[in-house]
């Protein structure tokens, strides 16, 4: 199963009081720094979905790609601009707000989609991540070949990540470790 990973960055980070927050430094080094650090050695391809400060993200030495429009539609259109970049087969959705991700993500992911599919026959299973908190729906593990039903969502008007994800077989994949879903809405100066 090749994988590309995309990193959601696209967002106009509202509740950061506008700054990119992947730039956004955390612990010394910009949150998508760390996302990065953490994912790429999970996976064989990695892409960065940004609407904004496109040369900085271009610095990672990664391609990075906006959404179809100028809308800032949410996680879904980078998940959009992810499936329609890739080149693999699967594509692995996460924030870029979430430096503390689990290491072993992938690979529990895909073993899920993988024992799932052989019960079930699909060649179209997602795999989301949850913990103690709830469910993950950006953290997901999804077909390439989804990309014109999500195409055609997104143009229903449709923005909400779990109701996507609804309308197709998937499975949930527990996590123990709450802190690996940390996601950083902080303000830059409240920031450890």
């Amino acid at each position: 199963m090749q994988i590309t990973a995309v990193i959601l960055a696209g967002g106009r980070g509202m509740r950061m009081g506008g700054a990119d927050k992947g730039l956004v430094s955390y612990q010394g080094r910009p949150m998508v720094a760390h996302v990065l650090a953490r994912i790429q050695p999970q996976v064989d391809h990695v892409i960065i979905n940004a609407n904004r400060n496109l040369d900085q993200y271009q610095d990672f030495g990664l391609p990075v790609v906006a959404d179809a429009n100028d809308q800032f539609d949410g996680p879904l259109a980078g998940m959009q601009a992810g499936l329609h970049h890739a080149t693999t087969d699967w594509v692995l959705s996460v924030p870029c707000d979430s430096p503390l991700l689990p290491l072993d993500l992938v690979s529990r992911l895909r073993r899920a989609i993988e024992q799932a599919s052989a019960i079930h026959h699909t060649p179209t299973m997602l795999a989301i991540a949850r913990s103690a908190s709830g469910t993950h729906p950006v953290f997901c593990l999804m077909p390439r070949q989804l990309r014109a039903d999500l195409d055609a969502f997104l143009q229903q008007g449709q923005r909400k990540v779990s109701a996507w994800q609804a309308e197709h077989p998937h499975v949930f994949v527990s996590f123990e470790d709450e802190q690996a879903f940390t996601n950083i809405n902080q303000p830059p100066a409240s920031l450890p």
